[in-house]
């Protein structure tokens, strides 16, 4: 699955989402996040590796998420070199790890996530044509917040007895006004500004019970 949207829309959401829903949603959501794998050690970090002389083995994320999901955030700035071993360990659920000629198979759901424009990545060579079809069978489209203003009031209602019980303190109560408020926003930084609102919200008042704002 190929989840595309703006910066901050809930793609991590979604495909949080779709995990629990699945067989799956007993076992790992693995987060593999592209911008944030160092370049010199992508691939021992995605497909682990293992020294004979030391016998130190290192589990990448590709076991890690066995019979599981391991979602790609950001799959366009993955090295193209480890985009073509990504195509083959997708294809085949096999790889090896580095320093070793022993195949691991591995039952892996892969759902990816990227807020660029997909096809012009291909074309400027940013991303691989054959990964881009074969991450793609299920592609899934998030808009932006000010695109679905029906969401709000459930996402407020998600976020709030969320962060609550996270934090520890007292369930907030929002007024229909200070909903319509938010149906109305533009809400430039998507779902994960209207999420930091609501912490905010909560921070600094919910140490107050039956509080209606």
């Amino acid at each position: 699955m190929l989840v595309s949207g703006p910066s901050g829309s809930g793609k991590e959401l979604a495909a949080r989402c779709i995990h629990s829903k699945s067989t799956r949603k007993d076992e790992r959501f693995v987060v593999a996040n592209c911008a944030r794998l160092a370049s010199e050690r992508v691939d021992a970090e995605l497909f682990g590796s293992e020294s004979l002389q030391s016998h130190r083995r290192v589990v990448g994320l590709f076991e890690q998420a066995h019979q599981g999901t391991l979602y790609f955030d950001e799959i366009c700035d993955l090295p193209i070199e480890t985009q073509g071993k990504l195509v083959q360990a997708i294809q085949d659920q096999s790889f090896y790890k580095l320093g070793s000629n022993k195949k691991i198979n591995v039952d892996v759901r892969v759902i990816s996530a990227s807020n660029k424009n997909l096809l012009k990545s291909m074309e400027e060579g940013i991303l691989r044509e054959d990964l881009f079809y074969r991450l793609s069978v299920a592609p899934i489209e998030v808009p932006s917040l000010n695109k679905r203003g029906e969401d709000i009031n459930d996402l407020v209602e998600y976020f709030l007895k969320f962060i609550s019980k996270e934090l520890g303190s007292n369930y907030l109560h929002l007024s229909s006004e200070t909903l319509v408020v938010l149906q109305n926003y533009d809400w430039p930084g998507n779902v994960r500004q209207l999420k930091n609102i609501i912490e905010w919200l909560i921070i600094m008042y919910g140490n107050h019970e039956n509080l209606i704002i």
